[in-house]
């Protein structure tokens, strides 16, 4: 068995029930009864013994519990002295309190299927007790105090595993009504037992030596208060009297069975009531459950539908950048591929000893330009290389125009002032002026001036050389290449990649390096071409009649690249 064990509290229901009662029990005009019955309760409330002590309550009913002792600590059994009735049918008690001979006023004792192995010895100090109900417990004997019982009419000791009745038994005179198991008896016999209350008064009588009298016999003794009158009329007075009261008592017991009844059908509609509106409480709970996981289903699907679109769209992103991040990069092996090989023909360019010996080639050739022969002089047509002049010269100086016009508006965003501007319209109106020349005006105008010869021939000759054609087109090409690179690096910066980013840099670096380059060689082709053009001004001052017209003439009839190579 063990030493320590863990109390049940009681359910929800039985709080409530308990609460009920003692609020009832303390309601002004309340009866003498209270009710805590089914309750689940393991001791008797403290409030209880309160309750009775101050409002001297006459009857407690206490049954169908799981009590284990009657008196709580910190309680006195002396609390409960005005109580008339007291029902403990239906626990757990295993023995009533030494003290329940305090008990003085109590009537009716009732102890139904209880865990009684016997009875105390002060329960002979209830004077008053005329029931006392031990049925279905344990008790083996009968202590010898139940002599005490006075008052004692009903006494009901079935389910007991009792076989011997005390003798003491025979000076209960007023017993009118005693139930027993009478196949276990031993003691009186069972044929004896068998016969009633009456067989079993005399026999015990029989065995004490002492005459056996009915129980109406033994009332007087019982209500009377003193030992006066002997008289016939004052027993008649006596017993009178005693039907009277125990009639009221008769009375005064259907009364507490009628209110036990009304308490009973209070009670039963408490609990249809309660038991109505936990199942409304239970239906609502249930409908409530029922709408939450309706809209947690509705909010999963939908967090699912939205789960599967968003993946859906992240691969499509995922799909297209791919194919522009192959894109980009074929892009950039087409770029790097034409870096690599602008590289290398530059650096074929360098190595080659053919450049050289063309350069040479052109040197030589040049010098021979500046010769003029009879021929030549001849065959000199002079009108025709006059207009080709003329065509030059408009074309120059209409290149000449676009550049002075965009310093110019330059200078007037810079500057603003208005000089600049009527400089410039005097330029323009200069320029125009010559366009407006009429066309053979300016043709025997260029036949009569050298200078303007002299400037036909440096446009043409800048035009027609090979190797300024050369480097101007490299300079084209790798311009086209940083244009591509750098819509390559707008394209990278909107998709937020650092891919390749150290390649096109280093590409970068080589195209801008190559490209300084070739302008320093154009630069360096263009002063050579002046120096050739200063050697041939050198040459020409013998008067030689139409120099640079000739010159020009030869510089028309040159064989293209194409030509030449083949």
């Amino acid at each position: 068995m063990p030493l320590f064990f863990r109390k049940k509290k009681p359910s929800d229901d039985a709080r409530k029930r308990l609460e009920y009662q003692m609020c009832l029990a303390k309601e002004a005009g309340a009866d003498d009864t209270l009710d805590i019955s089914k309750c689940e309760l393991s001791e008797v409330p403290y409030g209880a013994f309160a309750t009775c002590k101050v409002l001297q309550k006459k009857v407690l009913i206490l049954h169908t519990n799981n009590l284990t002792s009657l008196v709580p600590k910190s309680c006195s059994l002396l609390s409960l002295i005005t109580l008339k009735v007291l029902d403990l049918h239906d626990n757990q008690l295993g023995s009533l309190p030494a003290e329940i001979g305090q008990l003085t006023s109590l009537q009716v004792l009732n102890l139904e299927r209880n865990h009684l192995k016997c009875l105390p010895q002060s329960i002979g100090d209830l004077a008053q007790l005329q029931m006392l109900n031990v049925k279905g417990n344990k008790v083996k004997e009968l202590p010898a105090t139940v002599s005490g019982l006075r008052s004692l009419r009903t006494l009901e000791i079935s389910g007991n595993p009792l076989q011997e009745l005390p003798l003491v038994l025979a000076y209960v005179r007023t017993l009118e009504t005693l139930t027993l198991d009478a196949s276990s008896m031993t003691y009186p016999s069972a044929d004896l037992c068998s016969a009633g209350t009456e067989a079993i008064q005399q026999f015990l009588c029989k065995e004490c030596g002492i005459p056996y009298y009915p129980p109406s016999h033994y009332l007087l003794p019982t209500l009377e208060s003193e030992g006066g009158g002997t008289s016939v009329d004052g027993k008649d007075t006596a017993v009178h009297k005693y039907l009277e009261e125990e009639s009221e008592w008769q009375n005064k017991f259907l009364d507490y069975e009628k209110r036990k009844e009304e308490k009973m059908q209070e009670k039963l509609e408490f609990e249809r009531r309660l038991n109505m509106g936990q199942r409304e409480h239970a239906l609502l709970v249930q409908q409530i459950n029922t709408q939450k996981d309706e809209i947690l289903q509705t909010v999963r699907e939908d967090q699912l539908k939205l789960e599967e679109g968003l993946t859906k769209h992240q691969r499509y992103l995922e799909e297209e950048r791919l194919k522009l991040l192959q894109q980009l990069k074929r892009t950039e092996q087409g770029i790097a591929s034409r870096i690599q090989k602008l590289l290398e023909d530059n650096r074929r360019q360098k190595q080659s000893s053919d450049i050289l010996k063309s350069l040479e080639n052109e040197r030589i050739r040049m010098e021979q330009l500046m010769a003029i022969t009879q021929e030549e002089t001849e065959q000199l047509r002079r009108r025709e290389v006059a207009s080709a002049m003329q065509q030059m010269l408009a074309e120059s100086y209409k290149n000449r125009l676009v550049q002075m016009t965009y310093e110019a508006r330059r200078q007037d965003l810079v500057n603003q002032a208005c000089s600049s501007l009527a400089e410039m319209d005097q330029k323009f109106q200069q320029i125009l002026a010559w366009q407006e020349l009429d066309q053979n005006k300016a043709v025997s105008q260029i036949l009569q001036q050298i200078e303007m010869q002299k400037a036909a021939f440096e446009a043409l000759q800048v035009k027609k050389d090979l190797m300024h054609r050369q480097i101007r087109n490299q300079i084209k090409l790798i311009e086209r290449e940083l244009l591509q690179l750098t819509q390559l690096e707008l394209k990278r910066q909107e998709l937020d990649t650092e891919t390749l980013q150290g390649v096109i840099t280093e590409q970068r670096q080589a195209l801008g390096f190559l490209l300084q380059q070739l302008l320093k060689e154009k630069k360096q082709r263009e002063e050579e071409l002046q120096q050739i053009l200063l050697e041939m001004e050198a040459k020409s001052e013998t008067k030689q009649e139409n120099y640079w017209l000739i010159q020009y003439q030869r510089l028309l009839k040159q064989k293209p690249l194409s030509l030449r190579l083949q």
